[in-house]
């Protein structure tokens, strides 16, 4: 992610000008992770083929497999929109200046991120050792976090070593690892180890890890009907989740390499937002604006708020209503309920 500002620097022009305009064809990326999981069904099912062609347009869902590049992929203006965290939306096409709006908030991780090691010890016992995640994602916030209730700092640590979420598993299975921040999936199949002990999780800070689907800005203001369509499949899917439907529920713990039970173990630990009035209430709280103060500090102090960034309130953060966080004259992430809304009131 160091790298991001200057490898899409040069796309900006063409991420952010090139969409301003009406279109009938979309794409949207999304990867591995329990909360995402619907999108993949939404493609394969038919329901997302079903509510574009309710719209008169065509959404196109595509799977990569890094969750990083599936997020500068977007960055780089090749896909409308893509399925990312909060922090992840803020330092990377909004901290690269590509205005990027959250237009379905579909859960927040309630212990679906955590902190494993090997063995006993506790979060003080870090100090010294290396860690391995995905740097500066939502696991280094994690740690960050943990560090932070014990007195730590990452300075304490032996190192922070980068590792893709695709090989994190193959990673905690060599000696040389001693202890990883992830996400599920990959929790509960490292969880499986006879060793493995959890020291800190996304439940410990309820509500501040958010798991979205985001889109060009200004895609979104001129094709309105991406967004119902986008919305209108989702709250679908939503509610067949809800139901308990067994069928849907299989095919997405399938897709996601569990099983029936194992995908309803990583949902316990997942606060989905199955009604869109949830979603609503959520994203209006007063609460969210204050998550995202703090997010914007811990990507400032490491340096990747944006380019150049010279405060932590570099990147302005607007909310339903018009309210802002950071600087309202260069805002670059907007939540906007429109469309959840419209799926509330059954305006589809």
């Amino acid at each position: 992610m160091k790298k991001l500002a200057t490898t899409t620097a040069l796309a900006l022009g063409l991420a952010t000008g090139a969409f301003a305009q009406e279109k009938t064809d979309f794409k949207v990326a999304w990867s591995i992770y329990v909360g995402w999981m619907p999108w993949g069904y939404l493609e394969d099912s038919g329901i997302m083929d079903k509510w574009a062609d309710k719209y008169g347009i065509d959404v196109e869902i595509v799977q990569i497999n890094d969750y990083v590049e599936s997020i500068n992929q977007y960055t780089a203006g090749q896909f409308d929109g893509v399925s990312a965290t909060n922090m992840d939306t803020l330092s990377i096409p909004a901290g690269g200046g590509v205005d990027t709006t959250a237009l379905i908030v579909g859960d927040y991780s309630n212990g679906n991120d955590a902190l494993i090691v090997k063995g006993d010890g506790n979060i003080a016992d870090l100090a010294g050792k290396p860690v391995n995640l995905v740097e500066l994602s939502v696991s280094h916030y994690l740690l960050a976090r943990a560090l932070d209730s014990v007195g730590l700092a990452e300075r304490d640590l032996g190192g922070v070593i980068n590792t893709s979420d695709a090989d994190m598993i193959a990673a905690y299975a060599t000696d040389e690892v001693e202890a990883v921040v992830t996400w599920n999936p990959l929790v509960s199949t490292i969880m499986e180890g006879p060793d493995a002990k959890k020291l800190f999780d996304s439940s410990d800070i309820e509500g501040e890890i958010i798991d979205l689907m985001v889109v060009n800005t200004e895609t979104l203001a001129a094709n309105p009907n991406f967004g119902k369509a986008m919305a209108g499949a989702w709250y679908e899917v939503m509610s067949l989740m809800a139901a308990g439907d067994v069928e849907v529920l299989t095919a997405m713990a399938e897709a996601s390499g569990t099983d029936l039970d194992g995908y309803k173990a990583q949902l316990a630990s997942t606060e989905m937002f199955f009604d869109p009035a949830a979603a609503v209430a959520f994203t209006s709280s007063d609460e969210l604006p204050k998550t995202m103060v703090s997010v914007a500090e811990f990507l400032f102090d490491k340096g990747i708020l944006g380019e150049g960034a010279p405060s932590a309130d570099f990147i302005g953060v607007e909310y339903p209503g018009g309210a802002t966080t950071g600087d309202a004259g260069n805002v670059k992430f907007r939540f906007d309920t429109t469309f959840m809304q419209m799926a509330a009131d059954g305006k589809l």
